[in-house]
């Protein structure tokens, strides 16, 4: 009897170990597929991670369309839905904050001024980072070289804020928040040289204030 109460409580304890181990293995399964999809949600939910070329408050993206873009940018791509621009096709320019570094915010008016690159055409678009305010009628999302007005010397100013301004301006999306902006460049020679730009040859973003 005693033999047999050795026996059962030997095969019990060889039992849990075995159930203890097949646990473990499906927690920890579970426990990397949760932080694979956590962490592969928070790389591809905003920009392009890599691959950025900075030129004053914008970060070129000339490697975006590219048979040589990296998995982390094609999945960018995938989930936005976007064919980016191939580098024979033209190049991407964004920025998130103004040439002082502070974060654009849609509660602050920005003097978007100067020149672009040479392009045949380019557009600007307010992108946003976040939903945009249905109590806030779309009226103007972007601005395209055929119809923004220019100085003389083809240079542009361009009024993004809450509040309607004359001459080109380019609303905020929401009442507050984080934007960013999208130019795009169309059969533009530097998608090739996007290193060589400096800081005169792309527009300058100055805020110019917000509200309290």
């Amino acid at each position: 009897m005693r033999i047999l109460r050795s026996a059962l409580r030997s095969a019990l304890r060889s039992t849990w170990r075995r159930g203890s181990g097949v646990g473990l293995a499906l927690y920890a399964l579970a426990l990397g597929g949760v932080l694979g999809l956590a962490s592969a949600d928070w790389a591809t939910r905003g920009g392009y991670p890599f691959g950025g070329v900075t030129v004053g408050a914008w970060t070129l993206w000339p490697r975006a369309g590219s048979t040589a873009a990296d998995p982390y940018t094609r999945a960018v791509n995938a989930r936005r839905g976007e064919i980016p621009l191939a580098v024979g096709e033209g190049l991407l320019m964004t920025a998130a904050a103004d040439d002082a570094g502070r974060t654009l915010d849609a509660a602050c008016t920005y003097s978007i001024t100067g020149a672009t690159p040479p392009a045949r055409a380019w557009t600007l678009t307010v992108t946003g980072r976040g939903a945009v305010d249905p109590a806030r009628p779309v009226i103007r999302e972007s601005f395209t070289s055929t119809e923004v007005l220019r100085e003389r010397d083809g240079r542009f100013a361009i009024t993004l804020g809450p509040e309607a301004e004359p001459g080109n301006w380019l609303p905020s999306p929401r009442a507050e928040g984080p934007l960013r902006l999208a130019l795009r460049l169309y059969d533009t020679p530097v998608a090739a040289s996007a290193g060589s730009l400096d800081r005169d040859s792309v527009p300058a973003i100055t805020r110019v204030a917000c509200r309290s």
